[in-house]
């Protein structure tokens, strides 16, 4: 077996001890859109576990770009408590990262005050019904990203990563399906990824010469009418020419194709019972295995698209999509792919990537029933094999989910 994955490599400007990043699956562990103790030490120990740089998630950049009251918001105020989460990742020798976006129509009013997308389009995912944004807001919006920025460069984050995909606000004005604007905004591919050029600009004005700045991006939104790879490609060379340090390669759609994004399927009774607003409980419920519809999982399942990514651009690819056990880590970074990330087998084993190291485990335990997934739309995420209080019959059926 190659021994790719444990080599250093830079990112940037940034040194990895090696290839491993948790990449940025969402937490909700920020209460108040604050960070928390919970959050502080889940990365430590992820840090600790021997990964080369761990991802907070889903941060947003303004209110009105806040999902959940779990979610962080980016703010001077909370320079100090991210300076205690990043001091404590630096103390276990791994690089610290955050994830920075804005969801559009994936909003809530009740948290965020409004909810905006390019078209005004109906979300049934939600259910929000947003209207468009107004090029004043769009401009608004740009100089939050820079704000956001200077803010992560201030509390001691190595890299930033900017969510351009997954049907958030920037994939959503690169999308023809939520983007159909007849302004410089929309129509041709180069007005609909003007707002993504104009987001990265800022933000590289803005991120300190010793930061590495990656963008998340849909290789295809995942459905018909979405954004497919020739779009991908030529987002990918935008970016390039834009100066970016990396790309991280993933897809899907959280409000028209969600597990395109994880795969696998939903245990959607499960994430109906977390849910604290009775409606959607109730729509969850009887309606939730409709919308969510399941998607063939299989390890490294981005690479065929991935690896057509691979040949057309230079710059350093993190490879990222249902990763759990040495060799396929190894054959993807010998696919010429520089870093790999992962989420699911970091929740269910922090400690993964130094278990691989020492040689005491050659594939995670995870065996992605996607309950982590359920429960973090409401609550701090979870491995269901670690959950002390569970129903012995949601155990049974998780448990027979994943041997089957």
């Amino acid at each position: 077996m190659k021994n790719i994955l444990f080599t250093e490599a830079k990112l940037g400007p940034v040194l990895l001890r090696n290839r491993s990043i948790r990449s940025a699956a969402f937490e909700g562990m920020c209460p108040g859109n604050k960070i928390s103790d919970d959050l502080v030490n889940y990365h430590a120990a992820v840090a600790a576990g021997g990964i080369g740089m761990t991802t907070v998630a889903y941060a947003s950049v303004s209110r009105s770009g806040l999902s959940f009251p779990h979610q962080l918001l980016l703010t001077r105020e909370e320079v100090p408590a991210m300076r205690r989460l990043t001091d404590a990742i630096h103390k276990e020798g791994s690089a610290a990262a955050i994830q920075i976006g804005h969801c559009g129509l994936m909003a809530k009013k009740s948290i965020s005050g409004s909810c905006l997308s390019p078209s005004g389009r109906f979300n049934l995912y939600g259910p929000t019904w947003p209207r468009t944004i107004s090029q004043d807001e769009i401009s608004a919006i740009v100089k939050d990203f820079g704000i956001a920025a200077k803010i992560v460069g201030d509390s001691g984050f190595d890299a930033i990563e900017v969510h351009a995909g997954h049907g958030y606000l920037i994939s959503q004005f690169l999308s023809p399906y939520t983007n159909k604007r007849k302004d410089q905004y929309g129509g041709s591919f180069e007005n609909r990824s003007r707002f993504m050029v104009e987001v990265i600009r800022e933000v590289m004005k803005f991120t300190q010469p010793n930061m590495a700045v990656v963008v998340k991006m849909n290789l295809r939104d995942g459905f018909k009418g979405g954004m497919e790879l020739d779009e991908a490609i030529k987002t990918a060379r935008l970016l390039e020419q834009e100066g970016v340090h990396a790309l991280v390669l993933s897809g899907g759609f959280v409000s028209r194709a969600p597990m395109y994004v994880m795969r696998g399927s939903m245990p959607v009774k499960i994430m109906a019972h977390y849910m604290k607003n009775q409606w959607m409980k109730i729509g969850v419920r009887w309606f939730g295995r409709f919308i969510i519809k399941p998607e063939p999982f299989s390890e490294a399942y981005f690479l065929d698209d991935a690896l057509k990514m691979r040949s057309v651009v230079h710059l350093p690819l993190v490879f990222v999509g249902g990763l759990k056990s040495r060799a396929v880590i190894e054959d993807v970074l010998a696919k010429g792919f520089d870093f790999v990330q992962m989420a699911r087998v970091l929740i269910n084993d922090p400690g993964f990537i130094d278990k691989l190291r020492t040689g005491e485990i050659d594939e995670s335990l995870c065996c992605s029933s996607n309950y982590c997934i359920a429960k973090m739309y409401s609550h701090p995420m979870a491995c269901f094999q670690h959950e002390k209080n569970l129903p012995e019959k949601w155990r049974t059926g998780l448990e027979k989910k994943c041997q089957s």
